[in-house]
């Protein structure tokens, strides 16, 4: 029975488990040297992601289709690494680099190795810490997501233990003209994967493309 359940797609179970990556064209999410000071470390511009997220903050209209399909993600799923810069024991009570209001509204599932209580934020944000592992924090945020689509939100090395076990259906790159040579790159110890793409939509500053997971 468990290989049955296993062979069903996972769009007929529940909703779609999609991961939304923003990459230098060389697949790298950010570069090296990360640090409270330069979260996205060597990236080409000012250690926070502006030349990688550039897009985020255009004019909505220019990527209205993009940005709408990523709020409609019902559970999140991120590394560490994307939460914060603490490693090891929590040592103090960081909540995140978004403020007290952080843009996801829902279940953040925080996958880590040390336990910790929730944190409930401002606006509907709740973050879990899941020290169980990948597939756990699947389960946990299917139950929170009740149906609806969940967003393994990054960072690469999180999207890379996802896509190495099957867990993702839909692939969105979001391809940056940049290279940054070296860093925490897409598909590192992935399989190979056979992939079908569903479009590709370019602009001036990204090239967005999407994928299907084919099983």
């Amino acid at each position: 029975m468990s290989r049955l359940l296993d062979a069903v797609p996972m769009t007929t179970r529940t909703g779609k488990v999609t991961c939304d990556l923003s990459v230098s064209l060389d697949g790298f999410s950010a570069g090296l040297n990360q640090t409270e000071q330069r979260p996205f470390g060597e990236d080409g511009g000012d250690g926070w992601g502006d030349k990688l997220h550039a897009w985020y903050v255009e004019p909505r209209e220019l990527h209205e289709v993009e940005l709408g399909r990523m709020a409609k993600s019902k559970a999140f799923i991120m590394g560490r690494n994307m939460f914060g810069p603490v490693r090891g024991e929590w040592d103090r009570a960081w909540k995140g680099w978004w403020g007290d209001n952080p843009p996801y509204h829902a279940d953040v599932f925080v996958l880590t190795h040390h336990a910790r209580e929730p944190q409930l934020m401002d606006g509907g944000t709740t973050f879990h810490f899941v020290t169980e592992g990948i597939h756990a924090a699947m389960e946990r945020a299917r139950e929170a997501a009740d149906g609806g689509d969940i967003s393994i939100h990054g960072g690469a090395s999180t999207v890379n233990q996802y896509l190495a076990a099957g867990l993702i259906d839909e692939l969105r790159l979001h391809i940056v003209p940049i290279t940054l040579g070296a860093g925490t790159r897409l598909f590192d110890g992935v399989p190979p994967l056979n992939l079908e793409q569903l479009e590709s939509r370019p602009t001036d500053s990204v090239t967005h493309l999407v994928y299907r997971v084919v099983r």
